[in-house]
């Protein structure tokens, strides 16, 4: 059945502030000393034991209870999530004797090993990902300092190495009896995701709340997951806004996972529970390279590439009025029926999947008729445009489905930036260097049409169905502009209209017309589409393309 996923030791020198015994100079090993180092007598293989207790206490955390109440909400612990996303046995932990050294409101008094947060790294289908998922069990999971520079070191570390990075975020924000030190910690959390995007895969798991300034690491990142009834993220609580507002709202009503996922678009992928969740976040890191100076992987494919699409025949109707579901399309065309939709919930009227054709990672953008009719709007084209920037990033060619009626028109979308926002899925599109093929299964229409990566644009190939219509508009709405004294002197004006329409299309918005001009490379049939995607992009798997030399392009915002 096919799938279509939318939304799976290091060493620490003794802690500070501790003096070793005087005596005994070596301590029972019934009653072994409260931290490694005490007692310099014996050999190394001595301290062992001490070791392993430290090690195994900061492994089970700060007691029974809180693991309980946190399985209670509901919640795996920071290492059961670790556990379900790395294969088994490869994860190799840092730092995790690690404790802060504030002062004051009492945290003196209670400085646990690893600083609520377990660093990281290991191999998820046998590559290196390095991963770091906050301990709510201690101190709610808040940044302090020592918190935030183990992340900041395992960030640094996966830069460096070129692989992945994954958070696993369950905190109540910054340390507020740190001050200003964990508001500086964040900040360096900003700045090296900064630095990372665009150069190694970036994935924000929400698995509890997030507030204030912490959401805005995962809105730097590449893609974020969260889970129902545990995610929350917003910027200012519902007692702020309460307060300020006078509106009451809970807190999965103000940040919850189906509210980012729906409405506001800052989750990318949301699911009932946790295990789900970690498997499709697996999933995902088997689509993508380690890093932009790879390829992504590529995989054994026993579907084969000439396998033949009449199914598509029946599943897109020839009249430009009847709807469909683009994802079937995307369906029949992939490696077995199987690909991942991004943003699933939010701009439905655009469809953005990665998939593979031929055992190749692809990304694919569609229009999506069964939704607005598939037409652009401003959401559709800020969601476009993330996808083919990211795909481009990471060497993800782009395969672009088009069925598209234009933008959609209205007062609010042309208030509120459809100019300046549409643009940003045209600017993606002029940027991108991978391979780019398109097809036009039915209409293409106006300024919507040179988006969809028309040849125009750059599309390296372009190709169309024999049911397509580009033109700048529908023939109805031509005839009514281009013809409209004729039709209006005519004796019968509706038989006029008929008779004009008719000859617009039969001169400007026949199949052929793109064509014959050089605007579309071939047109061929529903059934061949997927043996020509196949062939086309083998073909330009070497592709070469450079850009302008700059420090960088000035997007539309």
């Amino acid at each position: 059945m096919p799938t279509a996923h939318t939304g799976a030791t290091g060493l620490a020198a003794r802690p500070l502030g501790h003096e070793p015994a005087a005596a005994p100079a070596s301590p029972p090993r019934d009653r072994p000393a409260e931290h490694p180092g005490d007692g310099a007598a014996g050999h190394p293989g001595d301290q062992v034991p001490d070791l392993e207790r430290i090690r195994a206490s900061a492994h089970a955390g700060p007691d029974e209870s809180a693991t309980e109440r946190q399985h209670a909400k509901g919640k795996l612990t920071a290492r059961e999530r670790i556990g379900l996303l790395l294969d088994e046995g490869s994860f190799t932990e840092i730092e995790t004797l690690r404790r802060h050294r504030a002062t004051g409101f009492g945290l003196e008094k209670k400085r646990p090993y690893t600083d609520g947060v377990v660093t990281g790294w290991g191999t998820v289908f046998g590559r290196t990902v390095f991963v770091y998922a906050h301990d709510f069990r201690i101190f709610g999971g808040a940044l302090g300092e020592a918190h935030a520079q183990k992340i900041h070191k395992l960030m640094d570390l996966a830069l460096a190495s070129g692989a992945p990075l994954v958070s696993l975020n369950d905190g109540a924000g910054a340390r507020i009896q740190e001050g200003v030190s964990a508001l500086a910690g964040y900040g360096g959390i900003f700045q090296r995701n900064t630095r990372a995007s665009g150069v190694i895969p970036q994935i924000s798991v929400m698995l509890g709340p997030c507030a204030g300034g912490a959401a805005y690491s995962p809105a730097l990142t590449d893609f974020v997951f969260a889970v129902r009834g545990i995610s929350q993220m917003f910027i200012t609580g519902p007692d702020v806004v309460q307060a300020v507002t006078g509106e009451k709202v809970t807190q999965d009503g103000l940040g919850g996972a189906d509210v980012h996922a729906a409405n506001s678009g800052a989750a990318h992928f949301v699911y009932d529970d946790e295990e789900t969740c970690l498997a499709e976040v697996r999933y995902l890191l088997s689509l993508l390279p380690s890093n932009n100076r790879e390829l992504p992987p590529a995989a054994a494919c026993e579907d084969p590439a000439d396998r033949g699409n009449e199914v598509l025949e029946r599943v897109v109707p020839a009249s430009g009025n009847q709807s469909y579901n683009i994802r079937e399309v995307i369906e029949e065309l992939v490696d077995d029926g199987e690909f991942m939709e991004v943003h699933a919930a939010w701009a439905p009227n655009l469809v953005c999947a990665l998939g593979r054709l031929g055992g190749h990672v692809v990304g694919i953008v569609a229009n999506q008729p069964a939704a607005m009719a598939g037409v652009l709007d401003i959401k559709a084209s800020e969601k476009g445009a993330r996808f083919v920037q990211f795909c481009d990033s990471f060497n993800i060619p782009l395969v672009t489905l088009v069925d598209v009626p234009g933008f959609l028109p209205g007062v609010d979308q042309e208030h509120e930036g459809i100019i300046r926002r549409g643009a940003k899925l045209l600017y993606a599109y002029c940027n991108a260097t991978v391979p780019r093929i398109s097809v036009v299964l039915r209409k293409a229409y106006g300024g919507a049409y040179i988006v969809m990566d028309s040849r125009s644009i750059g599309a390296d190939l372009a190709y169309a169905w024999p049911t397509n219509e580009i033109a700048v508009m529908g023939a109805e709405g031509a005839a009514n502009v281009v013809f409209r004294r004729e039709i209006a002197a005519a004796p019968d004006a509706e038989a006029m209209r008929r008779e004009r329409i008719e000859q617009y299309k039969r001169e400007l918005v026949h199949p052929y017309y793109a064509a014959e001009r050089g605007l579309i490379d071939e047109v061929i049939s529903p059934a061949e589409t997927r043996s020509v995607l196949v062939r086309a992009l083998a073909m330009l798997g070497r592709k070469d393309a450079a850009l302008p030399r700059r420090k960088h392009g000035n997007p539309p915002q």
